[in-house]
């Protein structure tokens, strides 16, 4: 597990990590979560990655906002383990 400070340092890991699942929050300084989404989507080395967003904010609007950038799924804070679980075993990629 890789934790980043802020988008661009998010942006910086996971170019160099590739990672197979990534959570994002919403309020992140520097880079947004929306925009930090929008970033890796839009590469085509990491577009495939799944992107959960976090946010304390659970209006319809934050959701599509995410949906529109590229997140699969979005979480609201506080979630409990299980969600959190249960997003994991959503989109992880299966072991070949």
């Amino acid at each position: 597990m890789l934790l980043a400070d802020d988008g661009f340092d998010a942006l910086s890991k996971v170019n160099d990590h590739l990672p197979e699942l990534i959570f994002c929050d919403i309020l992140m300084p520097r880079l947004d979560g929306y925009q930090t989404c929008a970033i890796i989507k839009r590469n085509p080395r990491f577009a495939h990655v799944p992107v959960i967003m976090l946010s304390s904010k659970d209006g319809l609007f934050d959701k599509a906002r995410g949906r529109m950038v590229g997140s699969q799924d979005y979480l609201t804070k506080p979630f409990t383990k299980e969600q959190l679980l249960r997003a994991v075993d959503l989109f992880r990629r299966p072991v070949t």
